[in-house]
């Protein structure tokens, strides 16, 4: 039997949310410089929220090339 959603742990509950709260968006603003100290908390801009990708990884040695020796070890004569 599989286990419910709601008694699984915390942390693989986490995920992305595309709506964000009234105070990470103020903070958002903040960091951006589009919001005042002063300005009202009503009434606030868009702020688009990206989730954050990890990009890909490079190849090590590229076909035809040789690996460069491991260790940093030079040989001696």
């Amino acid at each position: 039997m599989s286990i419910d959603r709601s008694l699984r742990r915390k942390s693989s509950l986490e995920r992305h949310r595309n709506v964000l709260t009234r105070a990470e968006r103020v903070a958002h603003l903040m960091a951006q410089e589009r919001f005042r100290e002063d300005a009202s908390a009503l009434h606030l801009p868009k702020v688009a929220h990206r989730k954050a990708q990890a990009g890909k990884k490079k190849a090590a040695a590229k076909k035809g090339e040789a690996a460069p020796p491991s260790g940093g070890a030079t040989e001696q004569k």
